[in-house]
């Protein structure tokens, strides 16, 4: 079976590197898989790039335009929602005609446009979309937070300049989303039971398929290593506790930054002996200007590109901590855990299905950062800290392995292909 899985980077961003993982997973079970994007960053032969051209660009920017425009040119939450009104025709593409089933990832901001997607649909392929957000079943937000006009129709999008209008631009993507959609079997897959629950409540897959299946990880690269060599490789200190922050661009607010500072800063007040015991491994574009707020020795890990270089990392620190506002399935929990890092984190979206409270790490109050570094507390001084990092491998590997994901989508896709051998 050959299998065609599409996102728009190849390495850059999360739903990137779940897909790629996948890929990896697939073709270690006998899938003959490829990954189609529109940025290649490497050498890799299975991964195939769109042609680049100057009117690629010019059709990622025609599109912020029309969100430009539909604010009353103001860049509010202009990089925050997505149209999908340009994109690139795939379906000529060799790479598509051989493809048994056609594999959607995060496909916006030019990768694919909404009569791309049609195209598709046309070809009578059979189509899984993995949702890494809400997105595909939104009108035009990744986040609906508070919102929940998907669930009937959207319209008065609070992303847009002051609450939008009922026939705003999320409104027209919607309706053209339930036009698209009516016409199709694409069966949607979530990365976690939290996502299938509000992909179900939408008005435009009540008529779809909604299962879910975690993102995989090789668990023979990601795995527990001996920390004292680890934290030589690192330069961190033998006599330290190490908490790991970071994210692409750790300075987003969605990432926590204000609730993670504030609560080392009640870690020193609450238990000034942790000052000199407790040091912070930064990583992530822009890291440099969080080390001037925090308490604590730090340690500015800049941008790490290699996995071995970031599993080198996970097996030197002694606790991942990951306040984001706004999550699915996090691969960086998924990648300190299976390196035997137990993880405080806060109580929102799919966190809470990877921690499991006080077993191998803290899940904590959304938005407190006073319960936040509680559980920082909690799990450097108070848990039988050796039973949670043995807890939290031991979950990866069962719930998160190559074979385990792989064998789940094979059925998927044999079911949808009819081939049930």
């Amino acid at each position: 079976m050959r299998v065609l899985i599409i996102n728009t980077s190849e390495r850059i961003g999360g739903a990137a590197i779940a897909a790629n993982r996948l890929m990896d997973a697939l073709k270690n079970n006998g899938i003959k898989a490829k990954m189609l994007v529109r940025d290649k960053q490497t050498e890799q032969i299975s991964v195939v790039g769109l042609k680049k051209s100057w009117w690629k660009v010019w059709q990622f920017i025609w599109e912020r335009v029309i969100i430009w425009k539909a604010n009353k040119f103001k860049k509010h939450n202009l990089f925050e929602v997505d149209i999908a009104n340009t994109g690139t025709d795939i379906t000529s593409l060799p790479e598509f005609k051989q493809a048994d089933v056609i594999h959607l990832h995060w496909i916006n901001q030019g990768m694919l446009a909404l009569t791309d997607i049609r195209r598709i649909i046309d070809s009578g392929k059979p189509i899984v979309w993995t949702m890494h957000d809400m997105w595909p079943c939104t009108g035009i937000c990744h986040h609906a937070r508070q919102c929940n006009k998907y669930q009937q129709e959207c319209k008065n999008c609070p992303y847009l300049l002051n609450g939008g209008s009922p026939r705003d631009l999320s409104n027209k993507v919607f309706l053209q989303k339930k036009e698209l959609y009516n016409n199709s079997s694409i069966v949607f897959v979530t990365c976690s039971q939290w996502l299938k629950e509000q992909a179900e409540k939408s008005a435009l897959l009540d008529k779809h398929t909604v299962i879910n299946i975690p993102n995989p990880i090789n668990i023979n690269l990601f795995k527990p290593r001996n920390k004292q060599e680890a934290r030589t490789r690192c330069n961190f200190p033998a006599d330290k506790r190490i908490i790991l922050f970071g994210a692409a661009k750790p300075t987003d607010k969605r990432k926590g930054v204000d609730y993670f500072i504030e609560s080392c800063n009640l870690l020193v007040q609450k238990h000034p002996e942790l000052k000199d015991r407790i040091g912070i491994a930064i990583y992530g574009k822009q890291s440099e200007q969080i080390v001037p707020l925090l308490p604590f020795e730090t340690y500015d890990l800049k941008y790490i590109s290699s996995e071995k270089e970031l599993v080198n990392v996970y097996n030197a620190i002694d606790l991942y901590a990951t306040p984001s506002l706004e999550e699915n399935l996090p691969n960086t929990i998924m990648e300190a855990m299976a390196c035997g890092v137990p993880c405080v984190g806060f109580n929102v979206g799919g966190i809470p299905e990877m921690i499991d409270h006080l077993h191998n790490g803290y899940v904590a109050e959304y938005k407190s950062a006073e319960d936040f570094a509680n559980g920082i507390y909690w799990t450097l001084t108070e848990g039988e800290y050796d039973m949670l990092s043995e807890e939290a491998s031991r979950k990866v590997t069962a719930c998160y392995s190559e074979g385990t994901i792989a064998k789940k989508y094979i059925e998927v896709y044999n079911k949808i292909t009819g081939d049930h051998a």
